[in-house]
């Protein structure tokens, strides 16, 4: 008995398809893409599921790390302000203190001033009394003399005008 297989033969004139060449490719590729869903497709999509994650973590960590930069540069900001405010109030402040150390300094020196100008004219009228009282003592010996030298002469109005004028020059030259 012969079979015929012509029917098998598609197209025989042109080099045809026959077709258990045809199911066997497609049994071949069947069992090439069960193959490849089990063995590779699988731990292909979980590295593609893995690196998808990975990468959405990254995004997410550089999102946290960005707005963790930006409240670093806010608060780093204000801490600027905030220490440049106190500079200035340290400023202020030492101003103030040289101002009122200026004024304690003026005021000093005004009373240093004074008690020297007190104790200056205290000086002054100490020796005023002094030469005040050696003139008086001079005048007093004058006046003894001038009696003495009028008692043992009696002498006229221009005689005793002389004799004052001469004592006045010898008490002038004895200064």
């Amino acid at each position: 008995m012969l079979i015929d297989a012509s029917w098998l033969i598609i197209g025989a004139e042109v080099g045809g398809f026959r077709a258990g060449d045809m199911f066997f490719a497609l049994a071949s590729f069947l069992i090439l893409l069960y193959l490849l869903k089990r063995f590779a497709w699988g731990p292909l999509m979980n590295k593609m599921e893995e690196r998808e994650n990975h990468i959405a973590n990254e995004i997410d960590t550089a999102e946290k790390n960005r707005i963790d930069a930006e409240k670093a540069s806010t608060e780093a900001n204000e801490q600027l302000k905030a220490t440049r405010q106190e500079a200035m109030t340290i400023i202020e402040e030492a101003k103030k203190a040289g101002q009122q150390q200026e004024k304690t300094i003026i005021e000093a020196a005004h009373e240093a001033a004074a008690r020297m100008k007190k104790s200056a004219e205290e000086d002054i009228a100490r020796e005023k009394e002094k030469a005040i009282e050696a003139l008086q003592a001079q005048v007093a010996t004058l006046s003894v003399q001038i009696a003495t030298k009028v008692i043992e002469k009696e002498i006229n109005a221009q005689d005793q005008e002389q004799l004052i004028n001469d004592y006045i020059k010898q008490v002038g030259e004895e200064r």
